[in-house]
């Protein structure tokens, strides 16, 4: 279930660095998730220059822009694995893509399992044990 999605600027970054970022990411989310590592999928979307917007300024090529990333999980997951996670990704962007740490922005997305399908049949349905112990070890 979790997705990762990071937002780039086209044509800013070598093409291995981006991969070892998908790479990574994908590690520490499975590890920080405690997960399997074939239920994560990790995306890079590349945008034209021209098409962003940082600051009130229009993304010139060449400039450092701001990249910005977004997760999503099952809701249940930890306040301390989240923040973990966003510390993580910011990390990687930083050492990776060599972006500058106060530049990069980042969000989480918590779904309700019944919100969430697997292969067409909601998680809830699928994950109940899972997501129950999750529950209960947040103390929920």
């Amino acid at each position: 279930m979790p997705i990762l999605n990071f937002h780039l600027v086209q044509g800013q970054h070598e093409q291995a660095r981006i991969e070892s970022l998908l790479l990574r990411s994908s590690q520490l989310f499975a590890e920080v998730l405690a997960c399997p590592i074939d239920r994560v999928r990790v995306f890079a979307t590349e945008h034209a220059p021209q098409h962003m917007c940082v600051g009130g300024q229009m993304v010139r090529q060449g400039d450092q822009a701001a990249p910005y990333f977004n997760f999503i999980v099952l809701r249940g997951r930890s306040l301390e694995d989240k923040h973990r996670l966003l510390a993580g990704f910011t990390d990687l962007l930083v050492e990776i893509l060599g972006c500058p740490r106060d530049r990069v922005r980042g969000g989480v997305t918590p779904v309700e399992p019944e919100d969430w399908s697997i292969g067409g049949t909601p998680a809830s349905l699928l994950r109940q044990a899972e997501i129950e112990a999750r529950r209960l070890a947040a103390g929920k």
